[in-house]
């Protein structure tokens, strides 16, 4: 886990989240977050723009169920790479 503090929206509480890659215009990183009382895994991609952090994409798992149907799907496409 990083120790870094990620620039996700203030009502999410981060609970884990480990930085996939980071460079002075792009971040890429794995959230565990919580609001709500719910929990749920994102991946983020943030660019930096005039020194903030702004998210530019954003890829929510809200279930093992979800991630599971999801996965499917990638693990069929992925061998078309």
């Amino acid at each position: 886990m990083s120790e870094e503090s990620f620039p996700a929206h203030e009502a999410l509480r981060v609970v884990k989240g480990r930085t996939i890659y980071k460079t002075d215009r792009w971040w890429k990183a794995i959230l565990l977050t919580e609001a709500f009382g719910r929990r749920q895994v994102s991946v983020y991609l943030w660019q930096n723009r005039n020194g903030v952090w702004k998210r530019k994409q954003k890829y929510t798992v809200r279930s093992a169920s979800d991630w599971l149907m999801d996965k499917t799907v990638i693990d069929e496409l992925v061998k078309e790479l």
